[in-house]
């Protein structure tokens, strides 16, 4: 069993018994997988959580991975205080560089040195996103409020600061920002001098990103999930900084840069369609620019409500959703195996678990969240695992045989299908938008 207590493991499978025994079975050895095979507790009192089959700790993944744990958090203090392990490694990579996405656990120069400009041996690559700012903002968010919790934020205010700094100065990228990247012999949406891409923006308010959470390269540089996860990131951020921290100051900071970002967000990043109404774009440039379509990867446009920016009843999110899961997405796949999302970063026609899982997380009605996990169990290609990606037509096709993060959200969505999501991650900023 490994760093999960017996009990809790006992908890979890016989909440998702009443699913069947294949369900069941899968769920046991996924909820195990990423405790056992993914996490290492090291003597300085953090863990190092690897992504599945690359051997680096992204900020983004090692939040998702230990999702479904969230629930058990305020029952078993073992578990808590390995969630606690791996909050405090991710606010130090965050002191030691806001910019990168994905760190060593230890300063052994591993991973993409050869990029420019060179990067600290603690880093396995440096691709600026901003999600990977905002996901240890929402782990260290999530512990707080499922146990009460404190004594992993003693590196908080430093982190905070850099994250609020960073999301700042980003707004304003080419005047202000100093980050370029450079990866040679690659495909060109691995680097963004000659892909042709991060091209310019106009300063409205958002913040810029040179990546996707899918680590390709933005075709314009304002992401609009991810500024929207910022909104709601810096929320989380200003009442911990505000209630805990007592730095009215920093809190302060936070919030006036979500307002600014939020509205900035209703103002350039809609999408005025025939088919769906206004609904929200992937990328914009401030210029009038706009990317029509959504990813797979999270943040996403599917999975704003999941993220805390808005509920699931919100009418612009609807509307969102029903563009996202239609044809009109150059993502969205159907075939004879399923339909869901992919992602350019796979081949075309590569539907993602992670979106099928996000989907289902999302939906309002019972019946489309038994569908998404019944999709996850007829398409692991009888591996017992989730991938990164399986073809629409064949699961037997499929990217990455080892993919911790997908795993994790088909535990999450077993939990939520028999309600046994104890956690829900509140919105903070809106109910509801008109």
């Amino acid at each position: 069993m490994g760093l999960l207590r017996t009990e809790t493991f006992d908890q979890a499978a016989d909440a998702v018994a009443p699913l069947g025994r294949r369900a069941s079975s899968v769920f046991r050895r996924l909820f195990v997988d990423a405790l056992g095979s993914a996490v290492e507790l090291l003597d300085d009192g953090t863990a190092f959580v690897v992504t599945g089959d690359i051997p680096a700790m992204w900020l983004r993944d090692s939040t998702t991975q230990l999702t479904p744990y969230l629930h058990f958090l305020d029952h078993d203090r073992a578990l808590a205080d390995l969630a606690v392990a791996v909050s405090r490694r991710q606010q130090r990579y965050l002191v030691l560089d806001p910019y990168a996405n994905a760190f060593n656990a230890a300063d052994d120069r591993r991973g993409h040195q050869a990029d420019r400009p060179g990067q600290s041996g603690w880093v396995w690559e440096r691709k600026y996103e901003i999600d990977s700012l905002c996901y240890p903002v929402q782990l260290a968010y999530d512990i707080w409020m499922t146990t009460g919790r404190t004594d992993h934020l003693d590196q908080f205010g430093a982190a905070a600061r850099a994250v609020v700094t960073v999301i700042e100065t980003e707004q304003d990228h080419e005047a202000r920002s100093g980050y370029s990247f450079e990866r040679f012999d690659c495909p060109a949406s691995d680097t963004l001098v000659r892909s042709g891409r991060g091209r310019l923006t106009s300063p409205v308010g958002l913040s810029w990103s040179g990546f996707r959470p899918s680590d390709d390269a933005c075709e314009f540089g304002f992401n609009i999930p991810g500024n929207a996860f910022a909104v709601a990131s810096l929320r989380q951020l200003a009442t911990i900084a505000s209630d805990v921290l007592e730095d009215e100051d920093l809190a302060s900071r936070a919030e006036v840069l979500a307002a600014r970002i939020d509205a900035a967000i209703l103002a350039h990043g809609l999408i005025d369609s025939p088919r769906f109404g206004a609904h929200l774009a992937y990328e914009v440039d401030g210029f009038g620019g706009r990317l029509a379509m959504d990813d797979a990867n999270v943040p996403s446009l599917l999975s704003l409500p999941m993220l805390g920016w808005c509920s699931p009843q919100d009418e612009l999110y609807s509307r969102t959703r029903a563009f996202v899961l239609s044809d009109a997405n150059p993502c969205f796949y159907e075939g004879s195996a399923g339909a869901g999302v992919g992602s350019p970063h796979t081949p075309s026609g590569g539907i993602w678990p992670i979106a099928l899982a996000v989907q289902g997380l999302t939906a309002t009605d019972p019946a489309e969240k038994h569908a998404m996990l019944d999709s996850l169990l007829r398409n692991d290609a009888g591996t017992g695992y989730m991938h990164e990606s399986f073809q629409c037509d064949d699961p037997a096709q499929f990217t990455r045989p080892w993919f911790s993060w997908a795993n994790a959200m088909f535990c999450e969505l077993a939990l939520d299908v028999v309600g046994r999501r104890s956690y829900r991650r509140p919105t903070l900023l809106r109910e509801v938008l008109a």
